[in-house]
Parts: structure tokens; sequence; C-alpha cells
């Protein structure tokens, strides 16, 4: 399941998960949690070269558990730090870099080649599992996404989440490597108008139909 930032990807995809009693795994935690290690470490993020002799030091752990999916990194627990303002500014920049993508490419083909799991992100049905049963990729209005975010965050207003948000989306589809972009075959959903519940029974449908 991929798409941009407040389309509803993380909560569709563990009420799926929970609703077909299968794994559940949120890659956007593995570059937030990439990301929270190179600025504790005190690396340039904005440096791709700094980021990318370092890519490969950090040992990132992630849960699959869709009632209470975990991210670690060097055994620390980072779900929440890694929702940070910090992290959120800096995350497109370290998952632009190749050498990161690389590495948690890997890991999550790893993690699905286990099976029967439920994947969300931005380059899941384009890059990380092309071969997917079910490849979707979910949208929203910017007002729609920006509310919805800022529901979830304190001291935030919408217009600073909506310019965060577009800021992020240009640097997420423009960036070279495994840009953001709606794979070949994948089913298309607007979220904008409908309940959690609505997507995640739309969604469930479509598993249904296209297994």
């Amino acid at each position: 399941m991929d798409g941009p930032s407040g389309s509803g990807k993380s909560s569709v995809s563990r009420g799926v998960a929970r609703a077909l009693g299968l794994r559940y795994l949120d890659t956007g935690a593995m570059y937030r949690a990439m990301t929270w290690w190179m600025l504790e470490q005190g690396v340039d993020v904005a440096d791709h070269d700094a980021v990318a002799t370092r890519a490969a030091e950090p040992e990132i752990v992630s849960g699959t558990d869709p009632d209470g999916p975990t991210i670690h990194i060097d055994g620390v627990d980072v779900a929440g730090p890694i929702r940070e303002a910090a992290v959120t500014g800096a995350v497109s920049h370290v998952a632009a870099v190749p050498e990161v993508r690389s590495r948690l490419v890997a890991l999550q083909r790893r993690i699905i080649g286990e099976g029967d799991i439920v994947v969300e992100g931005r380059d899941i049905g384009t890059v990380v599992a092309p071969d997917a049963a079910v490849k979707l990729y979910l949208t929203a209005s910017a007002e729609a996404r920006a509310l919805r975010r800022t529901a979830e965050l304190n001291g935030t207003t919408v217009a600073a989440q909506q310019a965060d948000m577009a800021r992020r989306d240009t640097l997420d589809s423009t960036r070279k490597t495994d840009p953001l972009s709606m794979a070949a075959g994948a089913v298309e959903l607007d979220t904008t108008p409908l309940t959690l519940q609505e997507v995640i029974d739309t969604v469930l449908s479509v598993v249904k139909e296209r297994t």
C-alpha cells in the first residue's frame, strides 16, 4: 500500500492486517528510525555523502504485530522519538540517499519474504514488492491530509501541515532513487470522503476480488 503522507496508509494497513490475520510493516518508520539515528549521531542529513557513509552502521528491528508495531534501533525503542518534528523535517533528505534505500529495501524484502503481510510505504508496489498479489495507492485531498495529520499532532496548524506535506511530496516524488509513484496494476483509492472503516472495507473487497 503506497501513497503520500496523510492519505491513511498506516491506519488502513493496520486495520486490513487485523481483519485478515496478517502481519504488518510500516516501512516509513524504518526511514524515520534511520533519520533519528543520523540526527543523534550529529550527521548533517543534508549532506548525502555523510549519510551514505554511515547508513550501514545502525541495527534496525521492526515489529510486525498490527496491534502494536514496534521499531528499535541499536536496541533502543524509538517509536515515540521518530514522530517528532525534527525527524519529520529531515526524513525526506535521508530517504533520498541511495545507500539508505538499498539497505532498508533489503531489510524490508527479508521481512516480506516470511509471508502473509500488509506493507505500507511509498515505493512498495514499484520497487520493494512489485510482484505483490494486491497493490493499492491511497490518495486524499491536500486539505483532508493536513486535517488528519493536525489531529494526530500537538502544537501545529492545518496550514503548517499542508505546507510541510507539499514540501515532502515534492521531495519524495522527484528524488532520483525510487520516487513516490503509483505502481502499474495498483488500485487507486481516494480516501477523502470516506471513513476509516469504509476505506478498510473497500480494501478488503479489493483483496477478496484479486486473490
